[in-house]
C-alpha cells in the first residue's frame, strides 16, 4: 500500500547540484532528486508563471504542496518529482541565474534576498508504493494549476524507452516533429499536440492496412520498445510527402491541420501533377461557393465535395422559391410546409451553378436525397 510522509526543505537544498541536460537528465537536490522523469511533461511555465514562483517565495507566501516518489533504496537518484515539476524546475532556473525578476536575476540580488529565497521552506510528501499506485495517483492531481492532458497522462501511464524515445523527436521546444510541422500540425510540441497527432495517424495507418488499433493501444504494444523510430520515420514520410507535392509559401493558411497520413495512405504512391494540382487549388481558392477552404487540398485529390461545405441556399431565397413554386416540390409535384422542404441546385456546383436564386429550386427531402445520389 503507497504511504505518503511529509517532510520540508528549503529552496537552497532542492536547487543544490542543479544540472539540466540532455546527458545526465535533470538533477537537483544534490542529486539526489530526479526532476524530470520518464513520466513528466516537458517544461512549460513561461516567464510570467515563473515569476509568479519567484514572487510567492519572496512574499513568504506558501507555495503548494509537492510531491516526490522514493525509489529503491540501492537507487543511484533516490528520489523523483511526482508533482511540483513546474514550480521546482522555476526554483533552479532562477537560483541557477537563467532569468531575471524585477529586473535583476539570482546573482544580481543583494545578499538579504538571495538568502531569503535560498532559506524559504518546501513541504514536500514522499511517496513510496508500487508503480501502479504511484501512477494511478499521478493521474488524480493538477500541476501548479495546469491540468494534464490526455497525452501527458498517456505518457506516464505508458512511461518506458518507447515514450522517453518518442518525446525526444516530438515533445521538445525546438524538436524534429516541430521544425518539420510547424507549417502543417496544429498544436504545440511542449504540450504533447506533435506526439498525439503521430500516435493517431500511426494508429489510422495500421487500421487502415487490416490492423485495428487506437493511438493508445499503439502505446501500449510498443512501451517497451528500445525506440520509436517507426512512429518517427512514418511522421517524416508522411510530412515529406505533403510538402513535396502541395507548395507551403502558396497554401500555408488551408494546409495546416490536414490529415495529411489519410491523403498520403490513399495517393502517396501515386505520381501527382504538382503544377495542376496548384493551379487548381489557387482557383477553388478564389472560388465564393466553398466555405471552408481547408477542404480543398482533399477535394482535389479524393473528388469528394463534402470536404468544401459548399454554401447553401439562404432562408429568404428559399422562402421566396417555395412561395413561388406554390409550395409544391419542383419534381414529384406533392405540397408541403417549407420546413420539409430543401433548396437544391439546378445546375450543380461542380457545373458552374452558383448559389444565386434563378439556380435555386425546392424539393421535398426524399425527391432531394434521390437527385443527389444521381
Amino acid at each position: 500500500m503507497m504511504t505518503i510522509k511529509p517532510i520540508t526543505v528549503t529552496v537552497g537544498e532542492i536547487t543544490e547540484g542543479y544540472i539540466n541536460n540532455d546527458e545526465q537528465g535533470v538533477r537537483g537536490y544534490g542529486g539526489l532528486l530526479d526532476i524530470r522523469p520518464p513520466y513528466q511533461r516537458e517544461f512549460i511555465y513561461n516567464e510570467k508563471e515563473q515569476q509568479a514562483v519567484i514572487t510567492t517565495v519572496l512574499q513568504g507566501y506558501p507555495l503548494n504542496v509537492m510531491y516526490w516518489v522514493k525509489r529503491s533504496e540501492d537507487a543511484e537518484c533516490p528520489y523523483e518529482v511526482m508533482d511540483g515539476q513546474q514550480r521546482t524546475l522555476s526554483l533552479c532556473e532562477y537560483v541557477a541565474g537563467k532569468f531575471s525578476y524585477d529586473f535583476k536575476n539570482f546573482f544580481n540580488q543583494p545578499a538579504d534576498i538571495q538568502e531569503r529565497i535560498l532559506n524559504y521552506r518546501l513541504t514536500v510528501y514522499v511517496c513510496e508504493g508500487e508503480a501502479s499506485e504511484i501512477l494511478e495517483w499521478f493521474k488524480t492531481i493538477n500541476i501548479a494549476g495546469k491540468p494534464l492532458n490526455e497525452q501527458e497522462i498517456n505518457n506516464a501511464v505508458y512511461a518506458g524507452p518507447f515514450v522517453s524515445d518518442a518525446k525526444r523527436h516530438f515533445s521538445k521546444s525546438n524538436c524534429g516533429a516541430f521544425r518539420l510541422g510547424k507549417d502543417l500540425v496544429n498544436g504545440t510540441a511542449l504540450r504533447q499536440d506533435f506526439l498525439k497527432k503521430a500516435l493517431e495517424w500511426m494508429a489510422d495507418h495500421e487500421t487502415r492496412n487490416g490492423k485495428r488499433q487506437t493511438a493508445v493501444g499503439y502505446m501500449a504494444e510498443h512501451q517497451h520498445d528500445a525506440n520509436a523510430s517507426p512512429l518517427w520515420t512514418y511522421f517524416q514520410t508522411v510530412l515529406n510527402w505533403a510538402q513535396t507535392n502541395f507548395d507551403i509559401r502558396r497554401f500555408r493558411k488551408i494546409m495546416k491541420g490536414l490529415d495529411w497520413a489519410f491523403l498520403y495512405d490513399k495517393f502517396g504512391s501515386e505520381a501527382l501533377d504538382t503544377k495542376a494540382l496548384g493551379e487548381r487549388i489557387s482557383a477553388l481558392m478564389r472560388d465564393s461557393e466553398i466555405q471552408r477552404l481547408q477542404g480543398i487540398i482533399p477535394f482535389v485529390l479524393t473528388g469528394d465535395e463534402h470536404f468544401l461545405d459548399l454554401r447553401a441556399f439562404p432562408e429568404d431565397i428559399k422562402l421566396a422559391k417555395w412561395e413561388e413554386q406554390g409550395h409544391k416540390c419542383a419534381l414529384c409535384g406533392r405540397e408541403f410546409d417549407l420546413e420539409f422542404m430543401e433548396g437544391d441546385h439546378i445546375t450543380p456546383w461542380a457545373e458552374g451553378g452558383r448559389t444565386v436564386i434563378e439556380n435555386c429550386q425546392m424539393l421535398c427531402r426524399d425527391c432531394n436525397r434521390r437527385k443527389g445520389k444521381k
